[in-house]
């Protein structure tokens, strides 16, 4: 018995899926990343697993906006939408959105943040104020007990021993970070009224750490702060792979505190390089002005323009016409030369001009037209000759043929070819076909 209500594979795998997206929708996932890969079409797929079970993702390209870089045992959380991937009725997560574990609620702040300043032109290369390349007054705005001011004051003495550092001390983790660097910030802008060296630039640095540990430089009100400064500012907060929206408004992002204070002192080495090279064109410059100075010295002591000065005019003068003659003589001869240039070029350009080229392609139209003609002339002859040798043929095998030699066919009513007397019954109306005229009959028993 046939049973009723057969579904295909693939009948049934849409109904899967449509439950499930129907069912489940949009939700929260988390887990950690297996078996992560990039496609060239920039698509992600990976595979979210916990203790008991895995579930497998993709993450289209038009999805990837996170800034969360994904990867191997990289702990997350996943949004999207529960679906079938048909092909091989497997179900996965179509993931729209992604958060680090533990930090999706600050992730979100500063991605809402960061979109804000953009928009209010924070970000905005014309506002950038440029860097000094030999500052003389390089304000440290950092903690003093770190290890990040260790760092640049090292690389600052040994480079540039000349640069007049000034530290000013804040807090630059907990409570309160971004209160003390706004003021620091305030009170260096205004160095000059408080009896303090006016800095060059100013440097806002700490070493590294998690989202929370450097949330404090994303805060809105220090990155005002920051954009209001009217001394350029380096953010040098963190390592290279963490960036806040104090990197973002300031003058330059400097990936570590260290490439800060790298940035800020040229090496005494390539300076006196730089300083020897200046001394040796300068000598030189020199040595051809005096020996210049020398001859005409040399040609004063002489006496000629004090004995001859008519001579000494008259001789210069002719100088002057040789001089004159030669340069109208190569002009004469450039002129030529750019003459026969453009000559040659209008002959190539007539050769190639559209109306020439046009004419040259009708003709080899009208050629190429004409051969084809021939071609399909021929070939028409050739085919009207075969169709009538087969014409022949088939007149002379054909069933007319057969019949003008006196032979016939039988037929049943529906005009079926009668081949045995088994496929007779008795009463059977039969038609038999003559050369000329149809007899029909019955069959008899």
């Amino acid at each position: 018995m046939q049973p009723e209500n057969v579904l295909s594979v693939t009948q049934l795998t849409r109904e899967i899926r449509e439950v499930l997206q129907g069912h489940i929708g949009t939700v929260w996932v988390e887990g950690e990343i297996s078996n992560h890969r990039l496609q060239g079409s920039g698509h992600q797929y990976f595979t979210l697993k916990d203790a008991g079970s895995q579930l497998s993702c993709v993450m289209f390209r038009g999805a990837a906006r996170s800034g969360v870089r994904l990867g191997d045992g990289v702990q997350v959380m996943v949004q999207g939408d529960i679906s079938v991937y048909e092909p091989r009725g497997q179900y996965q997560m179509v993931v729209k959105q992604v958060q680090m574990k533990g930090q999706g609620g600050l992730q979100a702040k500063f991605e809402a943040l960061k979109r804000k300043l953009y928009e209010e032109g924070f970000f905005d290369q014309e506002h950038k104020q440029s860097i000094p390349k030999y500052p003389r007054v390089v304000a440290l705005v950092t903690s003093p007990t770190g290890a990040a001011i260790q760092d640049m004051l090292n690389i600052l003495t040994r480079r540039a021993p000349w640069i007049h550092v000034l530290i000013f001390p804040v807090r630059v983790q907990g409570q309160g970070v971004e209160k003390e660097t706004i003021r620091a910030l305030e009170m260096l802008n205004a160095a000059a009224q408080h009896g303090l060296p006016v800095p060059d630039t100013i440097v806002i640095g700490r070493g590294g750490g998690s989202i929370e540990d450097l949330w404090a430089y994303n805060e809105e009100t220090l990155a005002r702060a920051i954009f209001a400064s009217r001394i350029p500012i380096i953010s040098a907060v963190g390592h290279e792979i963490d960036f806040t929206i104090a990197d973002f408004v300031a003058d330059l992002r400097a990936p570590t505190p260290s490439a800060a204070a790298e940035l800020l002192a040229p090496d005494v080495t390539e300076l006196k390089r730089h300083f020897d090279a200046l001394s040796r064109r300068l000598t030189g410059q020199l040595t051809v002005q005096l020996d210049q100075h020398e001859k005409v010295l040399d040609f004063m002591r002489r006496g000629g323009l004090r004995t001859e000065p008519v001579r000494q005019l008259q001789s210069a003068e002719q100088e002057v016409d040789e001089a004159e003659y030669r340069l109208k003589d190569a002009v004469r001869e450039q002129l030529r030369a750019r003459m026969d240039e453009v000559s040659e070029r209008q002959q190539v350009i007539a050769a190639h001009h559209p109306q020439v080229m046009l004419t040259e392609i009708t003709h080899r139209l009208e050629n190429q037209g004409q051969h084809l003609r021939q071609s399909l002339s021929h070939r028409l002859a050739r085919l009207e000759d075969r169709v009538s040798s087969r014409a022949d043929v088939l007149k002379n095998l054909g069933p007319e043929s057969i019949l003008a030699r006196g032979f016939s066919y039988t037929t049943d009513v529906q005009g079926k070819v009668i081949k045995s007397a088994e496929e007779i019954r008795a009463g059977d109306l039969l038609v038999t076909r003559l050369q000329q005229g149809v007899v029909k009959s019955i069959a008899q028993p």
